[in-house]
């Protein structure tokens, strides 16, 4: 394939006014993306509720919008490698407005879990592509600078997105669909701001081929493992033919997928780069985190309301800790890499800081003290807030602007996977225990459950009190075992972070081929710094003549 180049504009450097004129459009839209699962989280009890929806069916709400943004997301990557990066911004924001509002009039929990999955193509999209715009404006060392204005965003929508979902689903003249519905003037203002203050090169490229039969095979390798997790040892057994089919053909698809994007011209997954050293371990790392932080955070606000009785806005309120751990972590965290150079350090303290938060969790049950509770929350928040985005930006530091799209969807996309796993995973597990807690009860009061599998009804409020106490009381002490299993998974992660090369960050946008292998070589051989010691590309956007 042809692999001819040209830059659309001067590649001038940005002045710091420019860059927030520039950054005010991307955070509102890192902001919408955020609010999309915050506004939810807390509210989600409520909503299956009101739609009588099951345990299983609570975890598939999750799981789709992770699912559907998992696969999109490689998809996303390359395509700002080839094409305008603001315009499929704002394609993405059409898309998630799209599903935002289906979503708000689905009828029943089939219907929300397939306009969840809808919302998950543009969710994708935003995470993915405000990651490469950032990285096309703002040189690696550069942007522990700006995690301040990152972390206000970040605080405003993890912290005040329970709250508002909160507020939202008790208020009966708003109403839980609303939860859906207030994402979208904040995506329209996100639209504008782009249009008006984001002005990024367009690297045209002549005979563009995107992978889209690799990253079918991909999404469609990850959506049968998912169905299976979610069936498993309920509908059939670990060892059937059923399992056999599933996890067969999973794995069939999985290494079809991988014989053809080794022959793509432009693989959506480009193996060079997944092949590297930091890049494998990243990707490891944020498989872990992204199984430890979305399956185990994913249950709080159900434990909060369904194990403890509080309503959605206390359960808002409750999940402050971490969320305020999460902000704090990643804005300090930013300004000390920016200072000296180095990541590795903190992405290992991050990665341990997780595993204890979450084998904290581990101890709690449906009559712990919320001080503890909180205390534990707040570490692990403090643990995501060191890791995740540090993972994606050693990633970016050790690849060419030219591939940084695809680079970035890569980290992204096994987060995303990682995410719905554990999801799937911890979902099908707390249902499995508290459907054998309730019926073990049950039965020994007297009382035989009649219904469907998977925990049975979330609507508790058309049960007598001593069914809802029970019920009450096992998902409260089911929950505690879920973090534990995130405890364990968070593990992996440290040993990956242990594991990373010593990287100093460059304080260049691009990296040519020559500067690259110096670097490299210099940080495999003798652990000193290279980045900042090599002669730094006076065209930043520059690319090589081939790819």
């Amino acid at each position: 394939m042809s692999a001819r180049t040209t830059a659309a504009l001067d590649a001038q450097p940005m002045t710091h006014r420019q860059t927030l004129e520039a950054l005010s459009g991307l955070l509102m839209v890192l902001f919408v993306a955020m609010l999309s699962s915050t506004v939810v989280s807390v509210a989600l009890p409520t909503i299956m509720g009101a739609l009588n929806g099951s345990q299983i069916q609570y975890t598939w709400v999750v799981t789709a919008t992770l699912l559907t943004a998992t696969a999109a997301t490689p998809i996303w990557g390359k395509l700002a490698d080839l094409f305008n990066k603001k315009l499929l911004i704002q394609i993405a924001i059409v898309i998630f407005v799209v599903g935002s509002v289906i979503a708000g009039l689905s009828q029943n929990a089939e219907q929300l879990i397939a306009a969840r999955a809808f919302q998950g193509l543009g969710v994708g999209g935003l995470q993915a592509l405000v990651q490469v715009a950032i990285a096309a404006m703002i040189p690696p060392r550069e942007r522990g600078r700006y995690n301040g204005y990152l972390g206000g965003v970040m605080a405003l929508a993890t912290v005040g997105g329970p709250l508002l979902g909160g507020v939202i689903a008790d208020t009966s003249w708003l109403g839980w669909r609303w939860c859906f519905y207030v994402g979208v003037p904040f995506s329209v203002v996100a639209f504008i701001l782009l249009q008006i203050t984001l002005h990024l090169p367009t690297l045209k490229r002549d005979q563009v081929k995107i992978d889209y039969l690799g990253a079918s095979l991909i999404a469609a390798s990850v959506s049968v493992l998912m169905i299976w997790i979610s069936f498993v040892d309920d509908s059939f057994g670990w060892l059937s033919w059923q399992t056999a089919v599933m996890v067969g053909a999973s794995v069939a698809l999985l290494a079809l997928a991988i014989r053809v994007e080794s022959r793509a011209a432009d693989p959506v997954v480009p193996l060079g780069i997944v092949r590297e050293r930091t890049t494998a371990l990243a990707i490891l790392g944020s498989l872990a985190v992204g199984m430890a932080m979305f399956g185990g955070a994913v249950f709080l606000g159900q434990y909060f309301q369904i194990g403890r009785g509080y309503s959605p806005t206390e359960a808002g309120m409750l999940t402050i800790p971490m969320m305020a751990g999460v902000v704090l972590s990643s804005v300090i965290a930013g300004r000390l890499i920016t200072r000296s150079g180095r990541v590795k350090p903190y992405i290992v303290a991050g990665s341990l800081i997780l595993v204890a938060g979450f084998a904290a969790l581990g101890t709690i049950d449906h009559e712990t003290s919320l001080t503890l509770v909180g205390a534990a929350m707040f570490v692990v928040g403090v643990g995501v807030g060191m890791t995740m985005q540090n993972l994606v930006l050693a990633v970016q530091n050790t690849v060419a602007l030219k591939d940084i799209g695809a680079a970035s969807g890569t980290v992204a996309f096994f987060r995303s996977l990682g995410g719905t796993m554990g999801v799937s995973v911890l979902g099908a597990i707390l249902a499995h225990r508290v459907t054998d807690r309730v019926t073990r009860d049950l039965a020994a009061i007297g009382v035989h459950p009649t219904g469907g599998s998977g925990g049975g009804s979330l609507n508790l409020g058309a049960l007598p009190e001593p069914i809802r106490h029970i019920i009450r009381a096992a998902y409260g002490d089911a929950t505690g075992h879920i973090f534990l299993i995130s405890a364990a998974i968070a593990a992996i992660g440290v040993v990956a972070a242990l594991l990373l090369p010593q990287i100093t960050l460059r304080t260049s946008l691009d990296l040519n081929d020559t500067t690259r292998s110096a670097a490299v070589a210099a940080d495999a051989f003798d652990g000193a710094p290279a980045f900042d010691e090599v002669p730094v590309d006076t065209d930043r956007y520059s690319t090589p003549a081939s790819r």
